[in-house]
């Protein structure tokens, strides 16, 4: 069974998080399933950046994102080439390495 290892984030898991996935399992749902709470405004639907994710290990591992995703992720804040939309990304054989971005561009939710 693949494992997602969260790294240490201030504001979502200060101590970082090692978490069990299922294979096709969203790495947003093995993060909300273990309490990291990753904002997620458009409630998995592909319409925004706050879910957005770098996977530092394993990325080539990931299903390729598709152009909607893509389109998506160039508005993400800090988008580097490992970065995807964490409600998109889903877990295959390997174990990943996820980073959460401190920032994300929120122009949907309220609670900030």
């Amino acid at each position: 069974m693949p494992k997602i290892i969260f790294l240490p984030s201030e504001e979502h898991c200060p101590e970082g998080l090692e978490a069990q996935a299922e294979k096709g399992e969203t790495i947003l749902d093995v993060a909300l399933r273990n309490g990291i709470e990753i904002e997620h405004a458009c409630e998995k639907s592909c319409a925004c950046t706050t879910c957005h994710v770098v996977v530092r290990e394993g990325f080539d591992s990931l299903e390729e994102s598709d152009e909607l995703e893509d389109d998506m992720l160039d508005k993400a804040w800090g988008l580097e080439p490992e970065s995807r939309l964490s409600c998109q990304a889903r877990v295959e054989d390997e174990d990943l390495v996820v980073d959460i971005p401190k920032y994300t561009i929120n122009q949907v939710s309220e609670n900030h």
